[in-house]
């Protein structure tokens, strides 16, 4: 017999729950079933919260300051790190259902990822991009002279993506910091944290939590689109390419708009990391990098470069990543598939099992059920897309420089890469990753959790939001001539 559950999502702050029309998204997972119930906001209701938000960012996040926003947030981070937390229970309750990814690494993703929004990280992330973070605040002297201030917008929509639980608090937060009225579109993929975490606030600081708003729109709806469009100052989005055309034909060309489509993200492996002690803990931090959250996320690996010369060969690599993702399988097993990401994953298999018949020097590891494959190549094979969902592909080279000039064709693609060398052969190739477009390098088993501060797909999280106010020493300089001293 099903066990049924029902929750509500979205902030709507001002409208009364029984003004609004509510649809129902539902979510199976075994015995159970939850029942999410999401906003429908008429154009009425979308002018008049968009309103809402953004007079109260304007009276209320203007007139606090970084450091204030900065600890309301830490607290209601806080509240979701303390697992006797009744919100926190329900997150590792009500997550699993609705994503389908396996209920510990719904668990250990969130604490890790939600560590990255405590207080002292929070300093890092407007350190990062502010030199000084007072900027935010007030009007401060510039080394050129004069004074400058920086100016969140008053109304920041964000459309969100909802491959990874809890993904949105990303951008949420960053606009918070730079004191945006924020608005954000629920995924339908995962519709609850947001909501929770804008509920949360309001336990915490009710005047702060007004200035958000936590809408949905069916995908697709041009209507509900164009309205939010039209009246946002600056649009973040996050989602497949064509998606991302599709918002960007409907923004009006005063408004900023910053997108954050596909990317490609992959490993490399020196043989300085290929001995009988480093590469079986190497591919243990890979093989988790491969599995967490079944590579949904832009930074997960489709591809390992592996250097030959090492006492580990890449082939024995290879064996190794297969054995581990086998292991990790049997801890946290893979989600159960879409008929589409099913169809995906056999048609890759497919593609490398043929591939195989003609080349002997290529082989196919993997798990009768088909949970997780390892696809390996001594040929010179470039970056290529794997079947995601735990595949991914070994690629032998003799040096891991010689992998670089093929990555050059998918400059606009590139992301992260997760490294296995010594300091000199670190800094070496990432100036030549970087060159090719690459904007970010991290350690195996850390490529889907960024640090603080993170300069996503190589741009700013907070400078690109603002805009900079200045007073000019000229104008400085005329105000004086004007003081009633001077007379």
């Amino acid at each position: 017999m099903a066990v049924g559950l029902m929750e509500r999502a979205g902030h709507l702050p001002g409208l009364p729950a029984d003004a609004v029309e509510w649809r129902t998204l539902t979510f199976r997972r075994g015995a159970e079933t939850l029942d999410v119930a999401v906003p429908v906001l008429t154009e009425a209701q979308i002018a008049e919260l968009a309103t809402r938000v953004r007079t109260n960012a304007r009276t209320y996040l203007r007139c606090r300051t970084v450091a204030e926003i900065a600890a309301a947030i830490d607290r209601a981070v806080a509240r979701l790190l303390d697992r006797d937390d009744p919100w926190r229970q329900k997150a590792e309750r009500l997550l699993p259902l609705v994503t389908g990814y396996d209920a510990e690494m719904v668990r250990l993703g969130l604490t890790g990822y939600l560590k990255t929004f405590r207080g002292p990280e929070l300093r890092k992330f407007v350190a990062e991009d502010f030199a000084n973070p007072a900027v935010l605040d007030d009007f401060q002297p510039m080394p050129k002279g004069g004074f400058a201030r920086a100016f969140g917008p008053e109304l920041l929509l964000h459309v969100w993506a909802g491959n990874v639980p809890g993904l949105p608090l990303w951008s949420l937060i960053s606009g918070l910091l730079v004191k945006a009225g924020t608005v954000g579109k629920l995924p339908s993929a995962e519709p609850l944290f947001a909501g929770w975490f804008a509920e949360i606030l309001a336990e915490i600081d009710p005047e702060l939590a007004d200035c958000i708003a936590i809408v949905w729109w069916k995908g697709g709806d041009e209507a509900a689109e164009r309205a939010w469009l039209g009246r946002a100052d600056t649009v973040v989005a996050y989602g497949g390419n064509d998606a991302l055309e599709a918002i960007r034909a409907r923004v009006p060309i005063t408004t900023r708009f910053l997108p954050y489509g596909h990317k490609i993200s992959f490993g490399m492996v020196a043989r300085s990391a290929l001995d009988a002690g480093k590469a079986g803990p190497a591919a243990r931090q890979a093989a988790y990098d491969v599995a967490r959250y079944d590579q949904q996320g832009c930074y997960s690996p489709q591809t390992f470069f592996v250097e030959r010369g090492g006492r580990v060969s890449p082939r024995e690599f290879a064996g190794y990543l297969a054995h581990e993702l086998d292991a990790i399988g049997s801890k946290f097993p893979r989600r159960a598939l879409s008929m589409g990401e099913a169809g995906g994953v056999a048609s890759w298999r497919n593609a490398e099992e043929t591939k195989g018949f003609a080349d002997p020097s290529r082989a196919l590891l993997g798990d009768p059920a088909g949970s997780w494959a390892v696809a390996y190549t001594d040929a010179a094979d470039g970056l290529s897309p794997c079947g995601l969902n735990r595949t991914v592909t070994v690629v032998a080279v003799d040096r891991l420089a010689d992998a670089v000039p093929g990555l050059a064709p998918y400059r606009a693609f590139l992301q992260t890469v997760g490294i296995a060398a010594a300091p000199e052969e670190l800094f070496a190739l990432a100036g030549a990753l970087g060159a090719v477009g690459v904007t970010r390098l991290c350690a195996l088993g850390r490529m889907t959790a960024p640090e603080a501060g993170w300069h996503h797909d190589g741009r700013f999280n907070l400078l690109d939001l603002v805009t900079m106010t200045e007073i000019e020493g000229s104008a400085e300089r005329a105000a004086d001539t004007f003081a009633p001293y001077t007379d």
